[in-house]
């Protein structure tokens, strides 16, 4: 299975701490900048660059609301990257179910 290769630009946006936790955040629910940067230990202009990466990753979106933005996740976006995560779990319990089946079947041969 092929994924976007957008995961790759979300994996990244997800590597600083300080974007994972306004990921975070937002998982709550949507915010202005301002109310996010209250809940964390940066500036709200270093929150405004984190939500620009965050943005150009696919990860959250924006609406005006009155003269605030509103920061809200990306389903679509969270959605592909869980169903990455998932497809790299299911890879990996594969490879356990053909390992163990191995060393069973080796044992059962050396008796």
């Amino acid at each position: 299975m092929t994924y976007d290769s957008n995961i790759s630009s979300i994996m990244v946006a997800l590597g600083d701490p300080t974007r994972r936790a306004v990921v975070e955040k937002l998982a709550g629910q949507p915010m202005p900048v301002g109310q996010l940067a209250d809940t964390l230990p940066v500036s709200r202009p270093a929150v405004s660059q984190h939500l620009k990466v965050l943005s150009e990753a696919g990860l959250v979106t924006a609406t005006q609301s009155g003269t605030r933005r509103v920061y809200a996740l990306n389903p679509n976006a969270i959605a592909a990257l869980r169903d990455w995560c998932d497809h790299l779990w299911g890879d990996a319990l594969s490879a356990f179910q053909s390992e163990a089946a191995r060393i069973a079947a080796e044992k059962d041969i050396s008796k």
